[in-house]
């Protein structure tokens, strides 16, 4: 008898210990989860403790939260990724709903607003720059080009496979998905998703880039990479680019304006004054080389002479 009940036991702590190990967020592997109940998974995003909804996608701004978080923290997902761009390295700062708060600052107290997709839509000030409401995205243009191969994709396959993609596992609605090109060897994708048109269960557009971004350069989001196929050939690209709509312009400083402005004018002037110098350069030479050649009551001419 108490064999028997060890060997019941050993059953027991083993399926528990299955449970635990499956506990996992499929759509987010940067998560720490935990069993805390029968059949119940909790998972919290590494660098905020953002308790994380693994049934959808999570916001770009807590992803790169979480992307920030040292090696020592992230222990087994790879190397530490910060964000690179021309404003330098910022941690975002997030709202408690996970969208990007409008005013983002870096550690040297320079401040600037963003749009939803967190990027830069105004001029950099100090902690006394007021953004007010969070723009939203209406618009995303992704191109890609991808590696030369023997032959094109198929203009069908190609854009019912990205169609497919987006709406599973992105979970982006079909009317969302504006436009799927290819003209060998450039994709371009079109997403638009309106405020208005945005339902409380509809993922966003900006989250949705910022996962497509990363599984084409093979840095999956996911918790299992996956590996993107047309025409039974990877889908290998060679560059990306994303660029943003906003539903409003962005508000730039009107004096940086005018010194670009200023900047074209002078070299517009410049070249202008280049010209007219040349032309009176060469008027002066052939009339210093010259003579008019001069026509006599007889008819005879002179032939032109020389300086």
């Amino acid at each position: 008898w108490s064999l028997s009940w060890g060997v019941l036991l050993g059953l027991i702590l083993a399926v528990a210990s299955s449970a635990q190990n499956n506990c996992t967020c499929a759509t987010n592997k940067w998560t720490v989860c935990a069993q805390d109940g029968p059949g119940n998974c909790t998972c919290v995003l590494i660098g905020s403790n953002h308790r994380v909804d693994c049934s959808t996608l999570t916001s770009k701004c807590l992803l790169m939260k979480a992307e920030m978080t040292p090696l020592k923290e992230k222990r087994f997902w790879g190397q530490p990724r910060v964000l690179l761009d021309i404003d330098g390295i910022y941690n975002p700062d997030c709202e408690d709903s996970g969208v990007f708060k409008a005013r983002q600052c870096n550690q040297t107290d320079t401040c600037w607003c963003v749009n939803a997709a967190g990027v830069r839509r105004t001029e950099k000030g100090d902690k006394s720059l007021s953004c007010g409401e969070l723009v939203r995205t209406s618009w995303i243009y992704i191109e890609m080009k991808h590696k030369k191969k023997s032959r094109t994709f198929n203009f069908t396959n190609i854009e019912d496979t990205l169609r497919q993609l987006f709406e599973s596992p992105y979970k982006l609605h079909p009317k969302f998905i504006t436009a799927v090109k290819y003209n060998f060897p450039l994709i371009r994708i079109q997403l638009n998703q309106q405020g208005s048109e945005k339902s409380r269960c509809d993922v966003d557009i900006a989250d949705v880039a910022y996962y497509f971004e990363k599984d084409i350069k093979d840095d999956s989001i996911f918790h299992s990479n996956r590996t993107l196929t047309i025409d039974g050939d990877a889908l290998d690209t060679e560059k990306i680019s994303i660029c943003y709509v906003d539903e409003k312009p962005p508000q730039f400083c009107m004096k940086q304006l005018a010194a670009g402005v200023s900047a074209v004018v002078t070299v517009v002037t410049m070249t202008a004054g280049f010209g007219i110098a040349v032309l009176v350069i060469l008027r002066r030479l052939r009339t210093r080389k010259y003579k008019k050649i001069e026509m006599k009551e007889m008819g005879e001419i002179r032939a032109p002479s020389f300086q």
